[in-house]
């Protein structure tokens, strides 16, 4: 590779970088409110709420309007290196998926490689997502159902964590995390790229932006990720908030959920987590892409 073409390679993994981290920041603004209803409707005991709206009309009762961005601080502080890291990584993962397959005949990748590249930019996203959402889970499950007030903010819940167990402590539902965010990102990156190909009016080019065709791209990446990953998202939830020593791992959480609650309880939490999935990747893929014509304006 001639230096001119590493200086363009590694500008656009800045690019990718600099345009995940801005989509994430679109997104929690979006979504958060549905995210803390699905955690909510996943962590608290049988019979504290009726559904997804009697969540919204209990928090907005007791805690007004800012209750429903609880715990949004850790997603915020997290959510630049969270999104950045995935989308660098998406980028990154695609190229080594080129590199594995030297004897093309095309330049374009198959759904499947898409997806792969996609599972593949999960692994290094989760060093960072997995802290990021057990402050987060913390966070936005106290105060439920009449229970203390343990945390100040998210520096005092990796404060404690820490004291309690340990960097240990602060990755808990680690494992939970990739299986929820391997296969999730997987059918995220796979579902926009195919969707955004096929809404492509013909002679256009995917790379010219659509206002219409990025946001329902967008929104049916959200909607694939999240029809396959409110399982594992309901066991990470159950492992990061409940007391040390309830599960002693991903399965045992899994067996535990099941002979308590039934397999129906692996399912809470999709219709908030579905009613999210669109706006939110909506307004995610509307940052990247537009942040990133931005720069290339720029550079």
């Amino acid at each position: 590779m001639s230096t001119e073409a590493a200086k363009n390679a590694t500008m656009d993994q800045v690019k990718a970088f600099i345009a995940g981290g801005f989509g994430g920041v679109c997104a929690v603004l979006v979504g958060h409110p549905f995210d803390l209803t699905k955690t909510r409707l996943q962590t608290a005991a049988e019979g504290t709420y009726k559904g997804g709206i009697d969540v919204v009309r209990k928090t907005l009762a007791k805690d007004g309007l800012t209750g429903m961005y609880r715990g949004v601080v850790p997603p915020l502080l997290g959510v630049t290196p969270i999104f950045a890291v995935s989308f660098w990584a998406y980028d990154a993962s695609k190229k080594v998926v080129f590199a594995l397959t030297p004897n093309r005949t095309t330049d374009t990748l198959s759904t499947a490689e898409l997806a792969t590249a996609g599972f593949l930019s999960a692994i290094p996203t989760t060093l960072i997502t997995a802290p990021v959402e057990r402050a987060k889970v913390l966070l936005q499950v106290q105060g439920q159902g009449g229970a203390e007030q343990k945390y100040k903010g998210v520096f005092d819940v990796i404060g404690q964590l820490y004291k309690e167990g340990g960097v240990k402590s602060i990755f808990r539902g680690s494992l939970a995390t990739i299986a929820r965010d391997g296969p999730g990102s997987a059918a995220y990156f796979a579902a926009y790229e195919v969707t955004k190909k096929a809404l492509t009016p013909a002679g256009a080019s995917p790379a010219d932006l659509q206002l219409s065709t990025i946001i329902t791209a967008g929104g049916m990446a959200g909607v694939a990720m999240w029809a396959i990953a409110i399982p594992p998202d309901v066991l990470k939830s159950r492992l990061q908030s409940a007391p040390t020593g309830t599960y002693s791992g991903f399965m045992d959480c899994a067996r535990k959920t099941i002979a308590q609650d039934g397999a129906a309880a692996l399912w809470k939490g999709f219709g908030p987590a579905m009613a999210r999935a669109f706006p939110a990747n909506a307004a995610t893929f509307l940052g990247v892409e537009y942040s990133r014509q931005f720069m290339d304006k720029l550079f």
